[in-house]
């Protein structure tokens, strides 16, 4: 018992989801993404996530 309200409401928070049209500012999402170049963002990445336990070499041989 008591699931009949909850249910209710998932239901009906499913339905806006569903079928509500999200409004885009693509002026907005262009300036985003011209504003940082690939190159500077793709460098900032790497450096963040280098492993401080990485000697450079590889563990295999060929």
């Amino acid at each position: 018992m008591g699931r009949g309200r909850a249910k209710a409401k998932q239901t009906k928070v499913a339905r806006e989801l569903k079928y509500s049209v999200p409004t885009t500012d693509f002026d907005a999402l262009q300036r985003e993404l011209s504003s940082n170049s690939s190159d500077e963002n793709g460098r900032e990445d790497e450096e963040r996530y280098e492993d401080p336990y990485d000697d450079g070499y590889d563990d295999y041989r060929r």
